[in-house]
């Protein structure tokens, strides 16, 4: 099941999990950059836990649950981080910034008022070339906040 659909699709082997989401079911918002696991731009949820796309075989989620950045902006579940994100500027070129909100909802099921350096080490394995990191770290303490009640 890819975001909540069922998704039955013959696919090679050797397929990779993120290159199927993009070329198979068009979901082009997981973005393959170094194919080694290492940038994060591919992060994908399976079962719950966030994985990479670029190291996941497809065969391997087979039966499994799989979110994308598409699912978790559909049902709503990111909204207020992803305006968070727009209103920090905490997006410059977009490329990385899938991968970074589906870290940051990780972080954020997992805690719910993480420091600033705390946020900064759940982030350390997503890259950005673009905003050096500060303004991420503002949108999603502007999001800790807002879901705890104070004003952002």
């Amino acid at each position: 099941m890819v975001n909540d659909e069922h998704v039955n699709a013959h696919v090679s082997p050797r397929t990779h999990l993120a290159d199927f989401l993009r070329d198979h079911l068009g979901l082009t918002g997981t973005h393959l950059g170094c194919e080694h696991g290492v940038c994060g731009a591919c992060t994908v949820r399976l079962d719950g836990d966030i994985v990479r796309g670029c190291l996941v075989l497809a065969v391997q989620a087979d039966g499994a649950v799989v979110e994308t950045i598409e699912g978790l902006s559909d049902s709503g579940e990111i909204a207020d981080l992803q305006e968070a994100f727009r209103n920090r500027n905490a997006l410059q070129c977009g490329y990385c910034t899938p991968g970074m909100l589906i870290a940051v909802q990780e972080l954020l099921r997992q805690q719910s008022n993480p420091s600033r350096e705390t946020i900064r080490e759940h982030l350390s394995g997503n890259y950005c070339r673009c905003t050096g990191y500060h303004a991420i770290v503002d949108a999603v303490e502007a999001t800790v906040r807002a879901r705890n009640g104070a004003n952002a």
